[in-house]
């Protein structure tokens, strides 16, 4: 076992991106045995994983918010970070220290001995180990890749939700989203309420949920989301209804996100009160999810949508918050994603296009991000270095009553979101 450990956060996460020759290594045997190794068990008295394609962090900030609001201590984990690692680890509303992270791997390599763990799984193991500490009523656990083979999975949840499904991540999970609802559906356990955020999910999901005896209960079917009007909504399932203020998570989908996260609340064995609800759902925030900014009378919206589905959403949400002049988008995406699909999506809301180059593993460069996109939208596209760059490019074309839109990955949203708030 290696003696000299790091000592900052920062030395910390540098070292566990070492400890394993592969990015992602899907199973659950060696984070299981580390676990065991830790005497982790459930990290709450209750647990809600939330798995999926698209929306997981939204569902989870929302479930968080409401659980809070009812007074309960809830602890929160989630992955990607935008701009800090601490903020994958939430313990009642607050990020965890660098301290605490770092107490926190420290006791994961007191334990694993020759076993290897990636990076996501140093994590996770992190979060579970902090948790288990905390007194926590409640545990949201966010999967990372996948469900059935992801290190999450280790956890039984007493409620599953599986927001979308939809093509992503096609290398580990397959090509079509019936082989993908396969791998989503591995986080249900039997005779456990799953929640189905879709209308109309893969005849995979549903397979599963049957054959283990899960309580599939399915938007648009069992719950449903309905509009009132630009103010308002009301959440309502056969024995009870409620109406709510629109959530300040913009777009349509914060709609699907928010009823599914209420879905899953009333679904546990624990009271949970009206007002909880609505004071939940208007509390939640998350940064990177169509969140707005404005320069000069042009509205900046930054998304960390990176998939065809995600890309479909903004183009819902720009079609019914419409502005008075043009639509800018500035993309930038990791080099596995269907970079095609995105802008075949976006095509009709877009009239202009500045492509960015990111840094780092998979990522590429704005012209081999231009050349990929040759017979799209996006083809006579401006180049630009960076994020940064072509933000500042767009926003200097843009006249007040435009709108620039900046999405394509975390990545692209935490370069945007870091500058927005530092040029202010």
């Amino acid at each position: 076992m290696n003696t000299a450990r790091p000592q900052t956060l920062a030395d910390w996460l540098a070292y566990i991106e070492q400890q394993h020759p592969a990015t992602i290594d899907m199973g659950l045997e060696r984070v299981r045995t580390v676990a065991t190794a830790m005497g982790l068990g459930q990290p709450a008295p209750h647990t809600i994983v939330v798995g999926g394609t698209n929306g997981k962090g939204s569902t989870v900030a929302f479930v968080e918010a409401i659980a809070r609001a009812a007074g309960w201590k809830v602890g929160a984990y989630t992955s990607p970070h935008l701009l800090q690692y601490n903020e994958r680890v939430r313990i009642d509303g607050e990020d965890a220290s660098d301290a605490a992270l770092v107490a926190a791997f420290n006791a994961i390599e007191d334990a694993r001995g020759d076993t290897t763990l990636t990076y996501f799984e140093y994590g996770t193991l992190a979060a579970l180990h902090l948790f288990a500490g905390a007194g926590l009523d409640l545990a949201v656990l966010e999967v990372g890749l996948g469900g059935r083979l992801d290190a999450v999975n280790i956890v039984d949840a007493d409620v599953a939700i599986i927001t979308t499904v939809d093509i992503d991540h096609a290398d580990w999970l397959g090509e079509d989203r019936e082989a993908i609802g396969v791998e989503k559906a591995g986080i249900i356990r039997g005779w456990k309420p799953v929640i189905l955020g879709e209308t109309d999910p893969p005849s995979s999901v549903l397979a599963r949920a049957y054959l283990l005896g899960a309580n599939a209960i399915r938007g648009g079917s069992d719950f449903f989301a309905d509009v009132i009007d630009a103010q308002a909504w009301r959440w309502r399932d056969v024995g009870f209804r409620i109406e709510l203020p629109m959530p300040s998570l913009r777009g349509p989908i914060q709609l699907r996100n928010a009823a599914s996260a209420i879905a899953a609340l009333r679904a546990l064995d624990k009271p949970l009160s009206r007002a909880a609800i609505i004071d939940g759902v208007a509390q939640a925030r998350i940064r990177g999810r169509v969140q707005a900014f404005e320069r000069d009378g042009v509205e900046v919206l930054v998304d960390v949508g990176h998939n065809p589905q995600a890309a479909r959403e903004l183009a819902t949400s720009l079609k019914v918050a419409p502005r008075s002049g043009r639509t800018l988008a500035v993309f930038a995406a990791l080099q596995d994603k269907d970079a095609v699909g995105v802008v075949e999506a976006l095509a009709d809301r877009v009239d202009a296009w500045y492509l960015a180059g990111l840094d780092g593993a998979r990522a590429q460069s704005a012209t081999a991000l231009q050349a990929r996109l040759a017979d799209t939208a996006a083809a006579g596209a401006s180049t630009h270095a960076s994020v940064e760059v072509a933000l500042q490019q767009a926003l200097a074309t843009a006249k007040a009553g435009d709108r620039v839109l900046v999405f394509g990955s975390f990545h692209t949203a935490a370069q945007a979101v870091q500058w927005l708030e530092q040029a202010r």
